[in-house]
């Protein structure tokens, strides 16, 4: 049951895997697992994440400091974080800042943002463009 899947994932966080602790952030962001709705302890297990180098934890802090969700809103800083997953390959990083620069306008910035998830398969990149 949940209470198994979380003892094993903890364990795997107490052994500073990356993945496993982007994991239980989001479980504790969704509340799920059995695990109360909880934002600081995602953004704290998000942010341990970002120092393990996972580009999921990355996006999903841009997130948090793009919208204010949790923080305070640090638009800057949101997108630092998306920056750094997208020059790695984050693709959802990558739409996200294609996004944020049609929004500001830039619209050719934008598309070259969105051409490279869209060469990748990502669906929501080719018909933004």
């Amino acid at each position: 049951g949940d209470a198994a899947i979380l003892a094993l994932v903890q364990k795997r966080v107490d052994a500073k895997d990356p993945v496993a602790t982007e994991f239980l952030a989001h479980a504790y962001y969704h509340g799920n697992y059995g695990l109360q709705h909880d934002i600081p302890q995602a953004i704290e297990l998000w942010t341990e994440a970002v120092n393990l180098d996972n580009l999921d934890a990355h996006f999903q802090l841009g997130r948090m400091y793009f919208c204010g969700e949790g923080v305070e809103k640090d638009v800057g800083r949101g997108i630092r974080y998306w920056q750094h997953s997208a020059i790695r390959g984050h693709s959802e990083s990558r739409f996200m800042l294609g996004l944020h620069e049609y929004t500001n306008g830039n619209h050719e910035v934008a598309v070259q943002h969105l051409m490279i998830p869209a060469k990748m398969g990502d669906a929501d990149s080719l018909n933004e463009i």
